[in-house]
């Protein structure tokens, strides 16, 4: 099993501290998103490596030796401002935090995620092109592949279009990013590439792979992963230890965060001590342990 910590939410960022105290006890609860009475529970025991995927990994940076499982990073930094992101801490402090996560589990093993792209007239192409080369040149040396995607137009983006006011993507604008962003990583010795997006940019040199590959899975743990049925991607299965509607980033283009009255309620009904993310069980609870 590989754990993923979490697509749903920012647990690195705003829960450190209860997944060290779950991690330590040998165990996590997590509520089916869409069965609220069944808790799956996951033992550590079973679980064969670890991705986090966050906007700040400066909360488990102290805590990184103590884990003893293949550990990979998806770390995103985007160009925005905080009328986009407003939580979103500095990207300098966030670069930093990359520098020492290359050290402990190796460049080859951190993924940068710039993600996702949308334009604006604030954030026309231009201003793309030289986030994207400042990025790069930011980060030579602790990473090996950069993983790009483009807006969806999912419920949370549309309702926040007075902020984002995005664009129509057209052919043109995949022409001018696949071309220039190409050159950009490979003269910063990186890969880039995209996952789960329609539009093919290998013409332009891009890399088209899943960002938890078969392969790259086989490499990390010796063991072959099942291809993930939840999602139309060629990524093997995680199983997602988070909750949606808990992110305080806040972000303007998020898909995790759809509903707004919920999200400073969960966060309140956070406790680290409790083997949920939000809440603690309850007597009628239906608990099954997940183990693959």
């Amino acid at each position: 099993m590989i754990l993923y910590v979490s697509g749903r939410t920012d647990i690195i960022a705003w829960y450190s501290k209860w997944f060290q105290n779950r991690y330590k006890e040998g165990f996590f609860d997590v509520r089916n998103p869409f069965n609220p009475k069944l808790v799956s529970r996951i033992y550590r025991k079973d679980v064969d490596a670890i991705v986090f995927c966050t906007k700040n990994p400066l909360p488990i940076l102290p805590f990184l030796k103590e884990i003893k499982e293949p550990i990979v990073f998806q770390i995103t930094i985007t160009p925005y401002g905080k009328e986009i992101e407003p939580n979103v801490p500095s990207k300098k402090e966030t670069i930093k935090a990359i520098k020492e996560i290359s050290k402990i589990i190796g460049s080859e093993n951190v993924f940068i995620r710039y993600d996702p792209i949308f334009f604006s007239e604030k954030y026309n192409i231009s201003y793309h092109l030289k986030a994207f080369q400042k990025l790069c040149e930011a980060l030579n040396g602790m990473t090996k592949s950069i993983i790009i995607s483009f807006l969806d137009e999912y419920k949370n983006v549309k309702k926040n279009y007075k902020y984002l006011k995005y664009r129509e993507i057209t052919q043109e604008d995949y022409q001018i990013i696949g071309q220039n962003f190409s050159e950009i990583a490979k003269n910063n010795k990186m890969t880039v590439q995209t996952c789960f997006e329609k539009e093919d940019l290998t013409t332009y040199g891009f890399r088209k792979s899943a960002c938890i590959s078969k392969e790259y899975a086989l490499k990390i743990t010796g063991k072959t992963f099942k291809k993930w049925k939840s999602r139309n991607c060629n990524c093997v299965e995680l199983v997602d230890i988070g909750s949606y509607n808990t992110c305080n980033h806040l972000c303007k283009y998020c898909y995790a965060n759809y509903e707004e009255n919920w999200i400073s309620k969960n966060i309140k009904d956070h406790h680290p001590d409790s083997t949920l993310l939000t809440g603690y069980l309850k007597e009628d609870d239906k608990i099954i342990v997940r183990n693959k």
